[in-house]
């Protein structure tokens, strides 16, 4: 009786007895420099704006729910061109299950997602974009960070390939709300007949913004661009001494 009850919980939740909810992941992640963290702080949905963290990094964040949010500022090496390396910013939200092999598969709210790409050398202004991914994580591992001693998620990508490491932040997780937060639609309320047009808030698949900037945030940006010039030079550098 108990594995036929056990597997009526799974199907009543949406998921197949192969899939469960790990507790050991839920609560808010993020890597080292513990400046990019998900929640309000990083994506304002409403405004459709990124609040630039200080450092680049990575977080992840699980709910007891089964719902991930995760957010990502990176800045890309160009090793043609050192002098224009690349940033971007992503954020995107869903749903995660942990598979009968022990993998992780997370799927995103595909209108939700948003992307801000900046590339100095080839665009003057950041081109702010609808962001989509879905990603399957080979496996995972939470332990005690012997040097930290705090909690330490380990996560593999598909291919096997390490994440760097994220630490446990916040439990419970600091999450923006789970549910859908920017719906794509072309009807009006109360059954009117569609206009085809979208809401201001709302950013269509193939459509770019981009973001004007005014004289200051062009010094700060400048001022950003040479930190992560430095950045990705002494990633370079650590490779070859």
């Amino acid at each position: 009786m108990i594995p036929s009850i056990f597997s009526a919980v799974l199907l009543s939740a949406g998921l197949s007895a192969a899939q469960t909810l790990p507790t050991d992941l839920i609560g808010t992640w993020s890597s080292k420099s513990n400046s990019t963290l998900t929640g309000p702080g990083f994506y304002d949905p409403v405004n459709e704006k990124f609040t630039e963290p200080k450092h680049t990094g990575i977080s992840y964040s699980f709910s007891e729910d089964g719902h991930y949010e995760e957010a990502y500022y990176r800045a890309i090496a160009n090793p043609t061109n050192p002098k224009c390396p690349r940033g971007i910013i992503q954020w995107q939200h869903g749903s995660f299950v942990k598979n009968d092999n022990g993998s992780l598969s997370l799927t995103p709210i595909a209108v939700d997602g948003r992307q801000l790409y900046s590339d100095p050398c080839l665009y003057e202004n950041a081109v702010y974009t609808r962001y989509n991914t879905t990603e399957l994580f080979k496996q995972y591992e939470v332990i005690t960070d012997p040097y930290h001693n705090i909690p330490r998620l380990n996560l593999y990508k598909f291919d096997g390939e390490p994440l760097m490491p994220l630490y446990l932040a916040f439990s419970p997780p600091q999450m923006l709300p789970t549910t859908t937060l920017n719906p794509l639609t072309t009807s009006t309320p109360g059954g009117a007949k569609a206009t085809g047009k979208i809401k201001r808030s709302e950013l269509p698949m193939n459509h770019n913004v981009i973001n004007k900037r005014t004289p200051q945030e062009l010094r700060q940006n400048q001022v950003w661009w040479f930190g992560v010039f430095l950045t990705a030079s002494g990633g370079v550098l650590y490779f070859f001494f």
